[in-house]
């Protein structure tokens, strides 16, 4: 799976664990329900569970009786953090070396650099005003 992917499918797996009310052990869900709501293979979610447990947001079990739920409300869950999870970033790139001597060469990586920092900066905190209830909410209007 593309690392452009492991977020939305993310989000996706979140939204569906608050939709099935999984709070708990006894509510997880099967990666197999989970990657037929998204549409993915079952081991994409799994990995990204994978990811999204060990950042805190679900627990997980492996096996027949396997499964994903939330360790913390929906409400609580914003996006930033899911981001994180699943090591993603707003990427927009990675501005070249620089060519000494050239009176654009010299200055732009500094400038593209600074400019993909402000748009990642803009994009984490946008992220961080939603959450995964928000999600449900803008699905269900």
């Amino acid at each position: 799976m593309s690392d452009s992917q492991k977020f939305p499918v993310a989000a996706h797996a979140l939204a569906y664990l608050a939709h099935k009310q999984a709070f708990s052990p006894d509510r997880a869900v099967a990666s197999v329900e989970l990657a037929a709501s998204v549409p993915t293979n079952p081991v994409v979610v799994r990995r990204v569970t994978a990811m999204l447990g060990k950042a805190g947001l679900i627990g997980a079990r492996a096996g027949a009786n396997g499964g994903a739920w939330l360790l913390q409300p929906p409400q609580d869950i914003t996006l930033d953090r899911v981001l994180r999870a699943v090591h993603g970033c707003a990427h927009l790139g990675v501005a070249p070396p620089g060519v000494k001597g050239c009176p654009v060469g010299e200055k732009i990586p500094d400038a593209v650099s600074a400019a993909i920092i402000a748009a990642n900066t803009a994009a984490h905190d946008r992220l961080a005003q939603i959450t995964v209830a928000d999600l449900l909410a803008g699905a269900q209007a």
